[in-house]
C-alpha cells in the first residue's frame, strides 16, 4: 500500500510528561525514553533508504519511498517537541538526543550501506509490532493526555501504514538469497538488544533527573507492564520471530484495518489548544 503523508501538529502543552501514565514514573520513563530515540533514529530511516532511492526501478515503490520518508520526518518533528518538554520538566533530554545521535552516526560511518538498510527494516518491523500493541491495549497510553495518546496512536498507525516500505528497498536492491536473510536476521538481533538497550538507559537517567522519583518506587509495576499486564515483552515475542521465517514479508500480518483509527487520530490533532483535551 503507499503511505500518505500527514503534516499533523499536536501542539503538546506543557503538562507533566514526567508523570502521565497510571502505572507510574518507571512505565512512564520507559515510554518517555522511546520518544527520545525517535528523532535520529527517524533521520537515520531516512538516510539508510534514501540511499538506495535512484536504484528502485517500481514506480509504485517510488512513491511509496517518498511518502516514508515524509512520514518519518514529521514524526521526527513531534517527537522533537515531545522532547522539548521533558527539558523543560528538568529532564536530560537534550544530552540523552545527543547520545542518540553520536550512536546512529556510528551506524553511518561504520556500517556498509546494505548493514545500515537492514538495521531500518529490522527496526521498521519492531516498531510496527509496538505499534500494533498501541492500537490495540489501550494500557500502554493509559492516563495519558488525549493530545499525547494521539500522537503516539498516531506514530503507531503509520509505522503500520508504511511498515514494508523500507522492507520492499531491501529486497529490491538485496534480493531473496541467503545473504539478504542472514544480514537482515543478525540485524533483528543486535537491533533488538541494542534498542531496547539504549531504551532502558535512556529510562534510567531520567528516572535519576527526576525529582520525584523516590528509589524503586513502581519498579513492580514496570515488571508487571513487561511481562504480566500488559505483558507486553511476552506479547512482541511472536511477530518478533516471524521476522526469521526466510519467505517473512511484514503484510504477512494484515492489520490494515486498525488505520480506520486514523480519523480520530486527525480530529484530536486538529483541536484547538486551549480547548478540554
Amino acid at each position: 500500500m503507499i503511505p500518505i503523508r500527514r503534516n499533523l501538529h499536536f501542539r503538546l502543552r506543557p503538562h507533566d510528561l514526567g508523570h502521565w501514565h497510571a502505572q507510574g514514573p518507571y512505565v512512564t520513563h520507559f515510554i518517555n525514553a522511546m520518544s527520545l530515540f525517535f528523532p535520529e533514529g527517524e533521520r537515520y530511516f531516512i538516510h539508510s533508504v534514501r540511499h538506495y532511492r535512484d536504484r528502485i526501478a517500481d514506480p509504485a515503490l517510488q512513491t511509496a519511498v517518498t511518502a516514508f520518508i515524509g512520514q518519518e520526518a514529521m514524526h521526527g518533528r513531534e517527537h522533537e517537541d515531545y522532547n522539548r518538554l521533558l527539558a523543560q520538566a528538568g529532564l536530560p533530554a537534550k544530552e540523552l538526543e545527543a547520545h542518540a545521535a553520536r550512536f546512529l552516526d556510528l551506524l553511518k560511518a561504520r556500517l556498509p550501506a546494505a548493514a545500515q538498510l537492514s538495521v531500518t527494516i529490522a527496526q521498521e518491523h519492531f516498531t510496527a509490532i509496538m505499534a500494533q500493541l498501541v492500537l490495540t491495549d489501550p494500557r500502554l497510553t493509559a492516563g495519558a493526555d488525549k493530545r499525547l495518546a494521539a500522537l503516539w496512536r498516531w506514530h503507531a498507525l503509520e509505522e503500520i501504514e508504511h511498515k514494508a516500505v523500507a522492507f520492499d528497498v531491501y529486497r529490491t536492491v538485496m534480493g531473496r538469497g541467503a545473504a539478504a536473510y542472514v544480514l537482515r536476521s543478525g540485524s533483528m538481533l543486535l537491533t533488538t538488544v541494542g534498542f531496547l538497550g539504549l531504551v532502558l538507559f535512556y529510562q534510567q537517567q531520567l528516572l535519576k533527573a527526576d525529582p520525584q522519583v523516590r528509589g524503586a518506587q513502581g519498579f513492580g509495576r514496570f515488571l508487571d507492564f513487561l511481562f504480566r499486564t500488559p505483558g507486553l515483552l511476552p506479547r512482541l515475542a511472536l511477530p518478533w520471530l516471524a521476522y526469521f521465517r526466510p519467505g517473512f514479508h511484514p503484510w504477512d500480518h494484515d492489520n490494515r484495518h486498525l488505520l480506520t483509527q486514523m480519523s480520530a487520530v486527525v480530529t484530536q490533532a486538529q483541536r484547538p489548544v486551549l480547548q478540554a483535551a
